[in-house]
Order: C-alpha cells, then structure tokens, then sequence
C-alpha cells in the first residue's frame, strides 16, 4: 500500500505527468482505456439474494470478466481491490464503494470476506485487502459516519486472522476450515490442475489430508498454485500476508485518529510496531541476505525468491539499506516484458504462480513499493513494460487477460484452468500505471 500522505495526493489526484510515448503507442494506450471504459459496466452483476451456491450481496459488484464471457459470477476478494484503484481513476466511485459495502457485509455475515462470494468458498478467505479498500473510498468520500461503520466491520475480520491464522511466532499463516471431504476433494483438483495422475498414488488417508489441507490453504494464499510453499503452505508465515496485516494496523492507527479516537490510535500504532520488528526479524534470512517466506514449523526460510519480497516496499516496513537488499534481487525476477512470479529454478513442475507469468498484482505492488523508496528507474521499468505488454496483446487479441507471459511477451501462459478475458485487476492496474508514469 502507499504511505498515507502519497495515497491521498496521487491515487485520487494525478500529480505527476505521463511520460512522453511514441505516438502509435500513445494512441493504442487510449485505444486500450477507452476498451476497459466502455467494458467496466459488462463486469457488474447483482444479485441480491441468495440463489444456489451464489451468496446474495446488497449493492451490485464487479466480477473480474465481462458478461457473456466470464466462468465468474461471485465478486472475488483480492481481484476487487485492484479492479478498485482502476475504477476511483476512471471516476467510477460509487461502484468501487458498493464493491467495498458489499464485502463489508459479508465479513458482517461470515466473520471473514470469503475467497469469493460463493458457499463453496466457505472454509477460507484471501489475501486481505479489505482495509486498503476502505483507505480509498474514504478518501474519496470524506463520510466518517460511513468510516466508523467500516472500521467495526474491519476490526471483525482483524479478528479473524489473528484468532484462526495466528501461528506460535507470533505472525500470521494461510490456513482454512475445510472439512476432511473438502480436502480430499483439494487434492483431486490438485492432481487434476498439475496433470499428475500419480500425484496422490501411496498416500495413506491422513497424508492425502494434510496435503489436500496445505492445498486449500495455498488456495487462500491466492498463489494457488506456486513452489514457494514447498507444497506446505500452511508450515509458512508468507512475508505478503504479514505486509498486508501491518498496514491493516497502520490503517486503523489512520482511521482512529480520523474519528478523533487518540487512544485506539496509539493502540493500532504499538500493533504495528510489534509486527514490523517480527517481520524484520523472522522474514531476513542471514546467510541468504534476503527476505524469504519463514518456515515456522521446522524454523527455517524458504528458498524461493518471489515477487511478494515487495510487499515489504509497499507498505513500507524495511529501512533503506535493506530495501537495497531487495532492489538487488530484481534481476531475478526482472524479464524483458515484466515481472516473473518466482525466479527461474528447476521446481520439479510447471506452477501457474512460477517463474513464466507475470499477474498484474505484483506487477502493482512491486511498481508502488519500489517508488516509495526512490527507485523510480525501476519502478518505471516494470510500468513501462507492462503497459507494453497490455498493449501490445491488445493488438493481437483485442482484449485483456488474466496473466500474461513475461519470457516471451504473450498470453501463451501457465494454466492451470481455461484464461479468461478482461480481468479486473488487469484494468486496474493498467489505469493506474498510465495515469501515474514519470
């Protein structure tokens, strides 16, 4: 997330000009916004009760495709905050509040904002971005009546993550609720997603439990699937997650002083220091010198380089000479069309969350955390080179998609089910990076 002083002077108010491009890229840059302007409405549903495995939502939402088109009819969790930050900039805020409300009641109903708004994802949540959620709209509507209610709602699903996520060190793990059925149902998908028939062949009952287990959790993770978790999601404490719960208490520390409520913002405040001293601690891995997601259960990292090592620069955790120590990995990721989920390692299976897509939620992440910290050279390079991207697929395709391939600058990607078209969070994230180029 952004620092506070810089979320309200550029995600509602463009300060910084757009870099001169050639004028056939800049005309197809207009091209691709005018295409997702015309395309936001066909991404709305309603559906105001509950109607098969559908939950019913009050206000109507955007799922991440287009009518006619999409496998998706449930708003999905963390697909909304950055289809969000595309819609306050293209002057669409009050359907990025209805979005936010009708989150807000599904924590109110289910104590947790669900994967999505379907029972079937009953036993988990996702990544959580609802306070970030909240943090725009307010600025966009300045209603501190309507801020109090959010925050109730968001100390609710707080709670939540530090009750069934909490792990002995004090940091937080994906995990689920899934039933023994559902897991052994996980594991089938699994086998099915990675094209392994033997995947679960001598596996007694309770092992293919526990990986069915790890594998639910991993789908919570929102990297379903990807090698950072050695299979074993639920063993790690993801360096992401932790970033996310850290600005949820930076947030409320904003919030509370917004209500004029002192107290309850030095309450959040000595949270959030309390958990940016773990994170330093448990998530710097001294011989690797880097950040790697920490292995609770046998006290140890992996030793996976991923994308999510921005999250520590988004929300701004890490001092200066150990966000150098992140910049220094950038090459590792770096491709000539973007960002590679994971670096490029012999993984022993092809992961759609691997080294070969490039999804535009990192993409976001890693371009705001690295700006916060003055690197706007390389910030540049992954907004330039993403918005190339979209474009460039755009002219072949006519549409934008789910991920992308950064190894060779196509839609040719790691799937583990059928791509769609129009993804939300490719709308949002490209809105963004062309507004705020330098």
């Amino acid at each position: 997330m952004i620092s506070f002083k810089r979320t309200a002077f550029s995600l509602l108010f463009p300060l910084v000009a757009l870099l001169s491009f050639a004028e056939t890229d800049n005309n197809l840059t207009k091209e691709v916004r005018a295409f997702i302007a015309a395309n936001w409405n066909g991404t709305i549903e309603v559906n105001l009760r509950d109607s098969g495995n559908l939950i019913g939502l009050p206000k109507p939402y955007n799922v991440p495709t287009v009518s006619g088109t999409n496998v998706f009819k449930e708003i999905y969790y963390w697909d909304t905050y950055f289809t969000n930050v595309g819609l306050l900039l293209d002057h669409q805020k009050e359907q990025a509040q209805n979005n936010v409300d009708d989150i807000l009641y599904m924590v109110n109903r289910f104590g947790k904002m669900l994967n999505g708004s379907n029972v079937c994802y009953l036993n988990r949540s996702q990544p959580p971005y609802l306070s970030m959620m909240v943090f725009d709209v307010y600025l966009a509507n300045k209603d501190k009546v309507w801020l109090k209610s959010a925050v109730n709602t968001l100390e609710k699903e707080y709670a939540f993550w530090m009750k069934e996520r909490l792990t002995p060190c004090g940091l937080n793990r994906y995990s689920s609720s899934a039933s023994e059925v559902e897991k052994r149902w996980m594991a089938n998908l699994v086998k099915e997603r990675f094209n392994e028939p033997d995947l679960l062949k001598g596996l007694t009952d309770q092992q293919l439990l526990t990986l069915g287990s790890h594998y639910t959790a991993e789908a919570e993770s929102g990297w379903d699937f990807t090698p950072r978790f050695e299979n074993r999601c639920e063993d790690f404490c993801p360096i992401d997650l932790n970033c996310n719960l850290y600005l949820y208490e930076k947030n409320f520390e904003f919030f509370y002083k917004q209500l004029g409520k002192k107290d309850k913002a030095n309450y959040w405040r000595a949270l959030a220091d309390k958990r940016k001293k773990l994170i330093n601690s448990y998530f710097y891995d001294k011989e690797q010198k880097g950040f790697y997601d920490y292995d609770y259960v046998h006290k140890t990292h992996s030793n996976v380089v991923s994308a999510a090592i921005f999250s520590l620069l988004y929300v701004n955790v890490v001092n200066h000479q150990k966000a150098k120590l992140i910049v220094d990995s950038f090459n590792l990721l770096d491709t000539p069309f973007g960002l590679r989920s994971c670096e490029e390692k012999a993984y022993g299976r092809t992961y759609q969350w691997g080294c070969v897509n490039g999804w535009a939620p990192l993409h976001y992440i890693a371009a705001v955390g690295l700006e916060q910290y003055k690197y706007i050279k390389e910030s540049n390079r992954i907004k330039n080179q993403y918005i190339h991207l979209v474009n460039e697929n755009f002219k072949k395709t006519g549409n934008l998609w789910e991920k992308y391939n950064v190894l060779d600058g196509s839609v040719h990607t790691t799937n583990e089910y059928e791509m769609p078209a129009f993804l939300g969070w490719t709308a949002g994230v490209y809105i963004y990076f062309t507004e705020y180029q330098r």
